[in-house]
Order: C-alpha cells, then sequence, then structure tokens
C-alpha cells in the first residue's frame, strides 16, 4: 500500500509540474526559440528566395534575442492572416514581424512594447491621373485596394468617404491590381512602402500632409505567459538602451520610424 501511495505521489508531482510548465520554460528545455515571421515583409522579415536567407530589423532582432536566451532559432512562416491563430495554437512562441497593435488584436494576444511606429502611405502609378497627392485618394470614383487582415482595412473602412475599398485576400495583389489600373492606389506603411520604391519602376509614393493614423509596431505573444513576456520586455529595453535597436534600424533603413522610448 505504502509503494502505491509513494507512486501516486509520484505521479501526481509530476503532472503538476508539467501543467506548471511556461513557454519559456519549454524554450529553455527544448534549447529553441520559435518565432513567427512574414516572410515577404520588406525590411522586417523578408525571405530572399534565391539565398533562403531572412533580411529585416525583425529577423535581425529574432536572432539577437536568441543569443541573449542562449537558445536556438527557429523561423516559422506566419502572415497576418494567420497570425493570431498561429500564436494561440502554439506554432511559434513569439510572432516577430512589424505587428500593428490595435485594439481588434489586443482582444486576443498580447503585445509588447513598441519599438517601431509606422504612419500610413499609398502608392499609386506614376501614370495615374486620378491621384496626385493626399487629398486626391477619397474622391468618388477611386478604387483603394488595401489587404485583408493588415490594419489599414480597419483604419480605411473607418476613413473612406466617397472611395471605394479593396479589400484583397493575398498581399501582392494590391500591388497587381494597381499596375493593371484595377485599383488607384494601395494602402501601406513605410517599410513596404520602401520596398516598392526600391523594386519597381512604375511605383509613386504618395504621402500624408500631417499625421494620418500612426500606429505602434510590436511583437505577438500569448497571455498569461507572464514569465517569458517580462523576459522578451527585459530584452527590449536592453536593445534601446544599447544601441542595437538604432543601429539594426539604420542597417535596414528603418531608423525614420524606429521608437526608442
Amino acid at each position: 500500500m505504502l509503494f502505491f501511495k509513494k507512486l501516486f505521489f509520484i505521479l501526481f508531482l509530476s503532472l503538476s509540474l508539467c501543467a506548471n510548465e511556461t513557454i519559456f520554460d519549454e524554450i529553455k528545455a527544448n534549447n529553441k526559440l520559435k518565432v513567427c515571421v512574414w516572410p515577404e515583409y520588406y525590411g522586417i522579415s523578408f525571405l530572399d528566395q534565391r539565398t533562403q536567407q531572412f533580411s529585416g530589423i525583425d529577423s535581425d532582432l529574432a536572432q539577437e534575442l536568441a543569443k541573449d536566451l542562449k537558445v536556438d532559432l527557429e523561423f516559422v512562416p506566419s502572415s497576418f492572416v494567420t497570425l493570431i491563430d498561429d500564436i494561440n495554437n502554439n506554432v511559434c512562441h513569439i510572432a516577430m514581424f512589424a505587428i500593428g497593435n490595435t485594439t481588434q488584436r489586443r482582444e486576443k494576444i498580447r503585445f509588447t512594447t513598441a519599438h517601431l511606429s509606422s504612419d500610413v502611405y499609398a502608392i499609386t502609378t506614376k501614370n495615374n491621373r486620378r491621384i496626385d497627392n493626399w487629398d486626391d485618394i477619397d474622391k468618388k470614383g477611386n478604387i483603394i485596394a488595401v489587404a485583408k487582415g493588415t490594419y489599414h482595412e480597419t483604419i480605411m473602412k473607418e476613413k473612406l468617404q466617397n472611395a471605394e475599398l479593396l479589400v484583397l485576400d493575398k498581399i501582392h495583389q494590391r500591388e497587381l491590381e494597381v499596375q493593371a489600373g484595377r485599383a488607384d492606389a494601395f494602402m501601406s506603411d513605410y517599410p513596404f512602402a520602401k520596398r516598392m520604391l526600391a523594386k519597381t519602376d512604375w511605383a509613386k509614393l504618395i504621402e500624408p500632409k500631417t499625421t494620418y493614423h500612426k500606429t505602434d509596431y510590436a511583437w505577438a505573444m500569448k497571455y498569461g505567459e507572464d514569465k517569458f513576456y517580462n523576459r522578451v520586455e527585459q530584452f527590449i529595453q536592453d536593445i534601446k538602451n544599447d544601441g542595437r535597436l538604432l543601429n539594426l534600424a539604420k542597417k535596414n533603413g528603418l531608423e525614420p520610424i524606429v521608437k526608442l522610448k
């Protein structure tokens, strides 16, 4: 009887320890940090199909975080459409691809302190005669494209009064629709706008005259994982203080939107 009582106690203790294991404990035990990234985010977490190497500020900072934690790093492909499910279903431990901190997202995922902040920008074609400046965007007859699941969808649904909003399932459909003339412009942020100007010869940037709708960018994780969250918050404070954040922002051409305080 005493043997069975001891066995039961050991089993109970083991189950209790498993139940109390946190994401941070899992990361350390498995020696691996799994980071969700959107592989098509220029300047943030962009995957070069030729070299299969990531570039961008958040892929760089993911490497720094793994180094600080003294664990290996695994990038997990994600997107703005699948982000919330990927986080809450433990596909990755943290999402690091400049995620806009919005009210709708905060209801389901937890955001870290912001490290970047971007306003909204528009991309049209150089030969588009309907849109020459920001005031031309919201006019009758114009079609403005946004990608489904991005915060631009919510913003433009609220902002547009006259132009027609075109919500597209895939991110690259925006530029295809604009280039083909089926849409007049698409809404984006600073990093993606930089990509369009660098990678195409037809894109024209339309900037707001004053602040239109600035959004803080941060990383995201599950609620209830305080141990891991606090460790990441310490990392963010460290990279702001020791210069790593600013240096990597400069390296990736994002110094204008870096958030040091």
